[in-house]
């Protein structure tokens, strides 16, 4: 019999980290205050207490050579996860993560594995400025040779973790900052979830529909999906069903699902945190444009994401710049007031 409790993200995190060291002794965290301290978000708590210093390893503030520690360690069989402190991070040490952690596979013709995590935080809507705002999960799916995984509840933290752990291959592990139930933090209260005690893996590539509805769908992923339902409840009580995907995974990602919930509606919203230029939304807007022989679309596809600016430190500007409840909301309404494009097929 399953048992389940409700967790926050950052518990569930945690507990599928410590799940996976205590079945597998080559698991081992290393990163800057991911010991006593637990992790600026949580994702680590607890973990010293139970395994030591010799596996949760706080290192000093040196990206580069913690990443690069974690690929050799992977390299010869063990599996690291490390986590960058803010994903905004990635500058410093792009080159371990680029041209080693996700090309060293290929380069040595299969001959190496680099089964690897590394997560860090996403995500803005606190007031923490330009370089400690932004999501960036689409400037790693645009590079060859790394899964990317982006949960958005405690339940799929959970399995999504476990998965990424056991994979033979490098993994990127993105946490939205606002919905890990930090105290300190406001964060939607969908996020936190019933949560086996058991451990259970998500396989990568499989979208979640979380909410279905005939009129319009919203795909999209992370905190967004919170702010998608809130605004779905306040569509349908205007007449309006709309279906929420979940894309949960970027690498792989779940085209089907995807194109099985557009045939259904006609209608596409798509919803992001990250920047709106050369990312997601364009990408799944794209696969739209290349099946329109088998998608009827009753409406041109919008794309919600956030302008190409540097995340703003002003509250008003960022809540103006990243997508809101009533952003996605608007839109939708737009969609369903929308005519077919011109030559769309009948």
């Amino acid at each position: 019999m399953t048992t389940t409790r409700k967790l926050t993200m950052a518990q569930a995190i945690s507990e599928a980290i410590a799940q996976e060291m205590a079945r597998d002794p080559d698991v081992f965290v290393l990163g800057e205050d991911i010991g006593k301290y637990g992790g600026i978000f949580g994702a680590t708590g607890g973990l010293l207490e139970k395994f030591g210093k010799d596996r949760i390893m706080d290192t000093p503030i040196s990206e580069t050579a913690f990443i690069g520690t974690a690929i050799g360690a992977a390299a010869e069989g063990m599996r690291p996860i490390a986590e960058i402190m803010f994903v905004d991070f990635f500058g410093v040490c792009m080159d371990m993560i680029y041209n080693h952690m996700a090309k060293n596979t290929y380069m040595a013709g299969g001959n190496i594995r680099l089964p690897m995590v590394l997560m860090a935080a996403t995500g803005g809507g606190y007031n923490d400025a330009a370089q400690h705002s932004q999501c960036l999960w689409s400037t790693f799916a645009h590079m060859p040779g790394m899964k990317v995984v982006v949960p958005s509840n405690a339940y799929d933290a959970k399995g999504l973790m476990m998965q990424a752990i056991r994979d033979d291959n490098p993994v990127m592990f993105l946490f939205h900052k606002g919905i890990m139930g930090l105290p300190w933090m406001s964060y939607f209260e969908g996020s936190t979830t019933d949560v086996p005690t058991e451990a259970y893996a998500i396989p990568f590539g499989q979208a979640r529909v979380v909410r279905e509805g005939s009129d319009v769908t919203i795909v999209t992923l992370s905190q967004m999906v919170q702010k998608a339902v809130l605004a779905a409840n306040e569509l349908a009580g205007e007449g309006i069903s709309a279906e929420i995907v979940d894309l949960r995974t970027l690498v792989p990602l779940d085209r089907a699902t995807v194109l099985q919930s557009v045939r259904k509606t006609g209608r596409l919203l798509v919803a992001d945190e990250d920047y709106l230029s050369f990312g997601l939304t364009g990408e799944i807007a794209a696969l739209i444009a290349e099946n329109l022989d088998s998608v009827v679309l009753k409406a041109p596809v919008r794309r919600l994401a956030v302008p190409d600016v540097p995340i703003p430190f002003s509250r008003p500007l960022e809540q103006f710049v990243i997508p809101q409840v009533q952003h996605i909301a608007t839109a939708a309404r737009q969609l369903m007031n929308a005519r077919r494009p011109e030559g769309a097929l009948a």
